[in-house]
């Protein structure tokens, strides 16, 4: 493994854009650093609560949105944004053609993506502002002071997304997932001196830290094996003559992702989830305010739909990321196959049938992974710290992915790869 390591150092390639990444993320978190002028930060730190709406974006963007920084909002409009616009693409004939294109038609809806990133930020920014005004975090309290925080907020935003850009250009894995797996990762050390300063103030034992150690362990793992899981399909290719040159008659297969839809369906429902409390934060009514109190977090409703909502949105968005007839009709038309299956509507109704069976294995997954948070501090008595769910998955995947990508450096130049 050590030599492995010094291989990818020896690689120049590899060395220049792992300093350039690097770099990248000690702007990134200088920024988290640099706060929003003419907010009061002690009304902040109140507003930013466990279990508050902000509270749990604050953990995506590695603190900044407690301090209030000017990369306050992290890169979630871009998420939403390049969400959105998947979404689109399914129901917009435009979009649909764009996406069948080559670079062209990508460089389109990446441009689309950007431009609505900033309308979506600027929205978030906006409401985020005004409810500070309400809230009287402002120094002074004009509308004027909303539009600045606003504008500035929205600015951080696009710095991020500007940043990821350039990651992904000179650096190694995708920029923008590399700024969120950074965010989360951050958050780790704070975490740790919390368990300690708990262990010193007797709240807690050994035992209790070692217990927590070994859940977080067995969800790691099972989070690596399902994000890698698939159900691999066989496909035949016939064989074929293209003038004087024969293609086909060698067998493949199509990996069919058991956790396809990857960390959306959570994203979707802690949004729908988060409906009810933000509007609960503006709206001082009695029935308003006990429909939120039923669905705060960690309470047996909240628990109940959430697990409901991310097995709904598992099936919606498997739906729509995978295209089972245009699949389908694209190995049809190579003349590929799946054995014992016709081709055609059965082969779609073959694959369709194996996609509903591991999207359930998938969506229960997802859903305990989810709510198992919930239950940790019970378990071990070890509150304060978050662990699981959404910043789980993320920093598994990118992390995986990165790794892929180094792999690949490596065995481009005829070295070993060090994924086993």
């Amino acid at each position: 493994m050590l030599e492995n390591i010094q291989n990818v150092l020896n690689v120049p390639e590899f060395r220049k854009r792992a300093v350039f990444t690097l770099i990248m993320f000690i702007i990134f978190r200088l920024g988290v650093h640099i706060p929003v002028p003419g907010v009061d930060a002690s009304v902040i730190e109140n507003l930013f609560s466990s279990g508050n709406l902000f509270g749990l974006l604050d953990l995506f963007s590695g603190g900044a949105l407690s301090k209030f920084s000017i990369l306050a909002m992290s890169i979630t409009p871009y998420i939403n944004a390049s969400i959105i616009m998947q979404l689109l693409t399914s129901v917009v004939p435009t979009f649909e053609q764009w996406a069948k294109d080559n670079q062209d038609g990508r460089e389109k809806i990446q441009k689309v993506t950007r431009y609505g990133t900033v309308v979506l930020g600027f929205i978030q920014a906006f409401a985020m502002s005004y409810a500070l005004k309400v809230n009287n975090a402002f120094v002074n309290d004009s509308w004027a002071m909303v539009f600045m925080v606003a504008v500035i907020l929205t600015a951080g935003t696009c710095f991020l997304m500007w940043l990821g850009d350039q990651i992904t250009a000179g650096g190694i894995g995708n920029g923008i997932s590399l700024i969120i797996f950074a965010g989360i990762v951050a958050r780790f050390p704070d975490g740790c001196m919390t368990v300690y300063k708990y262990i010193q103030a007797g709240s807690i034992n050994i035992f209790q830290v070692l217990l927590f150690a070994l859940i977080a362990l067995f969800m790691i793992v099972v989070v690596i094996e399902v994000t890698q899981g698939q159900r691999r399909v066989v496909v035949q290719y016939a064989k074929r003559i293209v003038g004087r040159k024969m293609y086909g008659g060698h067998s493949t297969h199509i990996p069919l992702k058991v956790n396809q839809a990857g960390v959306i369906p959570i994203i979707f429902a802690s949004s729908v989830l988060m409906f009810p409390i933000t509007i609960a934060q503006f709206v001082q009514n009695e029935t308003v305010q006990m429909i939120a109190g039923w669905f705060a977090w960690g309470t047996v409703t909240n628990t109940i739909m959430y697990a409901i909502l991310i097995i709904f949105f598992t099936y919606f968005y498997t739906a729509i990321s995978l295209n089972i007839p245009q699949l389908t009709e694209n190995m049809q038309k190579y003349g590929g196959f799946i054995p014992g299956i016709r081709p055609g509507q059965p082969t779609a109704l073959y694959i369709d049938r194996i996609m509903t069976r591991i999207t359930l294995a998938g969506s229960f997954f997802l859903a305990f992974i989810a709510i198992l948070p919930n239950f940790i501090g019970w378990i071990t008595g070890i509150e304060g710290v978050y662990f699981g769910g959404t910043a789980l998955l993320i920093v598994v995947g990118v992390a995986i992915d990165t790794m892929k990508q180094a792999e690949s450096l490596l065995l481009n130049r005829q070295y070993q790869g060090f994924m086993k």
